[in-house]
């Protein structure tokens, strides 16, 4: 009953966790105010570590900062590190998921640079849109008006497959020089694509919010409120990354 698209919240999480995963005695368990609270200094910490790769990497005269690739794939490479060690290891979260947010921080504010670069206002535009959709899917399901339902759950962790394969299909493409046409341009084809992409990204929130809404309800660990905020702050990335290149795509 907690199947989700978002690889950190699968739907074993809390089988995997084994016995202990019940917590009776108050101030142990998982509350909802303790996972905002948690979500919330997570996004903090990537806001900080961004906006540092930001100044470092701002563009000068002579185009974007050569310290760029250090904070990109240094971003990347231990935000992927933390994030998989924060999968596998639940118990570490406490620790790792701060740990993921700062390196995951380094890597947004590098590319938000080359992007605004490229399209100046376009950064503000995404985090603006983020933060809406977060709040309108919010509200939209404490009302009831989305529900996550099993076939629902199905049908977005079918979509993000999908598109898990088509990226993973893009890399290997290009290793060998080429490209999976139209999707990643910026025609109709494309446009409608990263359209696409953008909804069934916003479309996980909904499913990250039933599995917070369950670990709460199933009395989960207290160290499970880092745990979910991590996954939350996953889709949040991938949903504000996703708007940039779709709204990079309007502008060309």
């Amino acid at each position: 009953m907690l199947r989700t698209g978002n690889p950190a919240l699968k739907e074993s999480t809390f089988l995997d966790i084994g016995s202990g995963a019940v917590v009776t005695r108050d101030g142990e368990s998982m509350t909802l105010n303790g996972t905002v609270n948690k979500t919330a200094l997570l996004l903090v910490l990537a806001v900080i570590t961004g906006a540092y790769a930001w100044n470092s990497v701002a563009p000068t005269a002579a185009g974007i900062s050569p310290n760029y690739p250090i904070f990109l794939i240094g971003g990347a490479v231990g935000g992927l590190v933390f994030a998989l060690a924060t999968i596998f290891k639940q118990t570490w979260a406490p620790v790792t998921a701060p740990l993921y947010a700062l390196f995951e921080g380094l890597f947004l504010g590098a590319i938000s640079a080359f992007f605004e670069m490229r399209y100046p206002g376009i950064v503000m535009q995404a985090v603006l849109l983020t933060a809406g959709t977060l709040f309108a899917l919010l509200m939209a399901y404490r009302s009831g008006l989305i529900r996550a339902t099993e076939n629902f759950k199905l049908g977005v962790v079918a979509a993000t497959g999908g598109i898990a394969l088509i990226y993973l299909a893009t890399i290997v493409l290009r290793l060998f020089g080429t490209d999976i046409p139209y999707i990643h341009e910026s025609g109709v084809i494309g446009i409608g694509f990263s359209l696409f992409v953008v909804v069934v990204a916003a479309l996980n929130l909904v499913l990250d919010f039933d599995f917070i809404e369950s670990g709460v309800e199933a009395n989960a660990p207290k160290y499970m409120e880092w745990y979910a905020a991590f996954g939350l702050v996953l889709t949040l990335v991938w949903l504000y990354i996703e708007f940039l290149r779709l709204l990079a795509k309007l502008r060309d």
